[in-house]
């Protein structure tokens, strides 16, 4: 099931706020008849079993995978908070081996099979289906761990509650990747208000234009290009067809993001930005900061400044950062190849632009940055290396095929007002927007709140009437991070 699902919109949401509110409503009563009690425990179990039933609809069976790998973590956590420091060290390294050894099994064992295999070792192994959102689930569990070792967060005796964190559907098989101490509070004590539902539903639809109004037509184009007519494929027509692909994947993923921190925010809970205007960057290294900032986080914290960040070894491991960056992705050589990459960049942006970044000239900072970006995702986009040949032979113009044929023209011209679109969004239009509406009225009066309430309102009915219009039918609807 995905968000951006007729059947998501209609039957899911409103069965789940149904319960919800019934949960709330027990809680209450259940509250004034026993003091002490815990003050969400009905709405949390609505929240665990629609969650439950949300993972299953796509893949029954690996629900008990994603039950059992709860179960784990919930034992090393309590294993952890010991006050024995061998006990304690002993339960986050088996904990964090269990977890490692869940996500290479079912992500990477197929892939190293396959290699050992080219090289001529044939190994009898199981071809395993990847379960969605394994690796989003999976880096939950590993930062609770560590911020409980590191005793930045305490330890979850309710398996309950921890289920809760782990399962969450809003986040739970694309992200954000939520840390533990983000929402560790939020779990048993949270309230929401009127403007949380508003808040949090404007934010949810405008994730959903992003997917479906945005990412689901740039996603025909790329696909035109880089899938149908990569045989045929000429400079411009390449041009054409990654940078669809370079808009497609940014409001797609943004676009999930945004429903799920609305969803969470309708819910009481507050998730961290994941995506803050990334195509606005004036370095590789500014682009992600600004791009899958969870994913960024977690990798900071928990391996670059581990093995040392800036103070020893910095260019290792800005490498090392990176090559697991792109492991991450896929079990595909592309997206360790395109992990590399980026990294290669990024050390050496370290040593050069960013040092004179504040005298450059602007412009070509962006320039230079949004080039290196779209050349990554050529990368990212193709796991056959043939036809990721083909692409950047056509991309860099090595060979005949440099005009503009009939199909690129359609593409350019028919979508138009899409393109427009797109790249106007990726820009901060909205917080621009709101300081214009600032500047005009006074912070915080009757007239700020009754125009912003208004755009809201229509904007809102806007996205939802053209999105439903374009969903029914719709055959290619699927999220590009659900895979990963």
């Amino acid at each position: 099931m995905v968000f951006s699902d007729l059947f998501f919109l209609f039957v899911f949401i409103p069965a789940f706020a149904i319960s919800y509110i019934l949960g709330a409503w027990i809680d209450r009563r259940w509250s004034m008849l026993q003091t002490g009690s815990h003050p969400h425990r009905a709405k949390n179990m609505a929240l665990v079993i629609f969650s439950l039933i949300f993972y299953a609809w796509g893949e029954p069976v690996y629900v008990l995978l994603m039950l059992f790998s709860v179960l784990l973590n919930y034992l090393a956590g309590i294993g952890i908070s010991c006050q024995t420091a061998g006990r304690r060290k002993a339960a986050l390294v088996l904990g964090l081996i269990m977890n490692l050894l869940i996500l290479g099994t079912f992500k990477y064992l197929n892939f190293f099979v396959d290699q050992l295999s080219a090289l001529g070792i044939t190994i009898n192994a199981p071809t395993i289906a990847l379960p969605i959102g394994i690796s989003f689930y999976t880096f939950q569990s590993i930062s609770y761990l560590i911020d409980v070792y590191r005793r930045e967060a305490q330890a979850q005796r309710r398996f309950a509650d921890l289920l809760l964190y782990i399962s969450m559907f809003p986040q739970l098989i694309a992200g954000p990747i939520v840390r533990y101490g983000t929402i560790a509070t939020e779990i048993t004590d949270r309230r929401v208000t009127a403007r949380d539902l508003a808040e949090g539903s404007y934010r949810f639809l405008i994730g959903l234009g992003k997917k479906v109004i945005l990412a689901n037509q740039l996603s025909e184009i790329s696909d035109q290009f880089l899938v149908g007519g990569l045989g045929n494929l000429t400079t411009t027509g390449a041009w054409v067809g990654v940078l669809a692909f370079t808009l497609q994947i940014y409001f797609d993923f943004s676009g999930y993001s945004d429903m799920a921190i609305g969803l969470g925010r309708c819910m009481g809970f507050h998730f961290n930005e994941n995506f803050r205007h990334p195509y606005c960057c004036n370095s590789i290294t500014d682009f992600w900061r600004r791009w899958h900032i969870s994913l960024g986080s977690f990798f900071r914290d928990y391996v670059y400044i581990p093995l040392g960040g800036n103070r020893r070894h910095q260019a290792f491991n800005i490498l090392v950062v990176w090559f697991l960056t792109g492991m991450w992705h896929g079990a595909s050589w592309n997206f360790i190849i395109w992990g590399v990459y980026f990294g290669i960049i990024v050390m050496l942006e370290k040593y050069t632009i960013l040092k004179i970044k504040h005298k450059a000239f602007q412009p070509l900072l962006h320039v230079y940055s949004l080039i290196l970006v779209i050349i990554g995702w050529g990368i990212f986009y193709f796991d056959d290396f043939t036809q990721m040949t083909t692409f950047f032979h056509s991309f860099f113009a090595q060979g005949d095929t440099l005009f503009t044929d009939f199909l690129t023209e359609s593409a350019i011209l028919g979508n138009f007002w899409l393109w427009i679109a797109a790249l106007l969004f990726c820009m901060p239009l909205r917080t621009g927007a709101l300081r214009l509406l600032q500047r005009c009225t006074r912070d915080g009066s009757a007239v700020q709140e009754t125009v912003l309430f208004t755009v809201r309102t229509v904007v809102s009915l806007a996205i939802l009437i053209m999105s439903v219009a374009l969903l029914v039918g719709a055959t290619n609807n699927a999220f590009i991070y659900t895979r990963f």
